[in-house]
């Protein structure tokens, strides 16, 4: 699973690139503060079963969060977010609920799952496959199982599933997230316990690391000579 440092480069770079002028320190703060949340669901886990990447980690609330966005700026009278913060304020609420759905809860699902619906329905999935283009079958994918082709029309089509490779994982009493605060969940810590806080566990995940933070500290650096929008 991603560690912390990966969630804010991965969400830094998005930021750099999707803010525009609204991109400043106290909009990268606070999306900073926004990807961190979700998992203080490590902490509950401590206490109750529907701990790491469920309790917190979803996308039921980034959905009512922009649910409530939508309310302040589409239905009320006068929108608080608005009449405050003006476009600046409209921009950085919404790019907070990426950060939520996109930055943190879709980086958990690739990397080891997460308990997308909860608790509207309690079950863990992860999401892994391949898409790829092939000369004789076509277009190939195995992230989502589709019906095969019938003999009729299999020639010239373009490719099956080759069966998907995304799984439900099982529900919050079946699945539970190991983390450096709860290295054994549900079970007798020993007195050597080894807590693990991981930085990077993949390639890929260095290289978000790397550029993220690159790209980030370049658009600090520089953002005050880039055009106003």
């Amino acid at each position: 699973m991603p560690s912390l440092v990966v969630h804010y480069a991965f969400v830094g770079l998005l930021a750099a690139t999707l803010l525009g002028a609204a991109f400043d320190r106290r909009s990268l703060l606070l999306s900073i503060l926004v990807v961190t949340f979700p998992d203080i669901d490590a902490f509950i886990g401590l206490y109750w079963q529907a701990g790491h990447r469920a309790a917190t980690t979803n996308l039921v609330i980034p959905a009512l969060l922009a649910l409530l966005i939508g309310i302040d700026l589409h239905l009320r009278e006068k929108s608080y977010i608005r009449n405050r913060w003006g476009a600046y304020g409209v921009r950085v609420s919404w790019f907070c609920v990426v950060v939520y759905a996109v930055g943190h809860v879709l980086l958990d699902l690739i990397t080891g799952g997460a308990n997308l619906f909860w608790p509207l329905y309690d079950q863990f999935y992860q999401l892994s496959g391949h898409l790829e283009l092939s000369s004789q079958r076509g277009i190939v994918q195995t992230f989502v199982e589709l019906p095969e082709p019938t003999s009729q029309n299999a020639a010239g089509s373009t490719g099956g599933s080759g069966g998907s490779t995304t799984q439900a994982m099982g529900n919050s009493s079946e699945v539970q997230m190991s983390t450096g605060v709860d290295p054994n969940p549900g079970q007798a810590e020993p007195e050597n316990v080894d807590r693990v806080f991981p930085i990077a566990r993949s390639g890929w995940e260095l290289v978000i690391l790397v550029v993220g933070t690159c790209a980030t500290a370049a658009r600090l650096v520089i953002g005050h000579d880039l055009p106003e929008e």
